[in-house]
């Protein structure tokens, strides 16, 4: 098995409703993100013989994917009264309000889905919410 590692990080904050610790506070986090991709044989003719897949679209894909978070506030749905939802867009803060849990656990799972969407042979998904914690998802 060939395996292509690519990596990159989003910033955002978030909080955790209805968790009884310190992550039910709004907090940030430089979320960083392993993505391996992998082939069991590569490539054999065109513009793209002998490897997996570009090194360059896989890391191209996986920023575009991370910069759609960069510098939000992560909020899972119906997790703020619509009015403070409302106050804060109104105020100009860029909110993504997403149908998940924001733990490390379900980004990796969110992340791997879309590349796996995008084409990519996913093998596994890694994100780490601080240097030293990280949830990784794998099939």
């Amino acid at each position: 098995m060939y395996i292509l590692k690519a990596q990159n990080t989003f910033d955002s904050a978030h909080f955790l409703s209805n968790y009884n610790g310190k992550c039910r506070n709004i907090h940030g986090h430089t979320w960083t993100v392993h993505a391996e991709v992998g082939s069991e044989t590569l490539k054999e003719s065109g513009e793209f013989k002998g490897m997996v897949t570009d090194f360059g679209d896989l890391k191209k894909d996986l920023k575009e994917m991370l910069d759609y978070f960069d510098h939000a506030l992560i909020i899972e749905e119906n997790s703020l009264r619509k009015e403070t939802l409302e106050n804060i867009v109104q105020d100009g803060f860029k909110v993504i309000t997403i149908d998940f849990r924001s733990t490390a656990e379900n980004f990796s799972k969110y992340f791997y889905d879309k590349l796996e969407e995008k084409g990519y042979n996913v093998r596994k998904i890694t994100v780490f919410e601080t240097p030293t914690n990280s949830a990784t998802y794998e099939r």
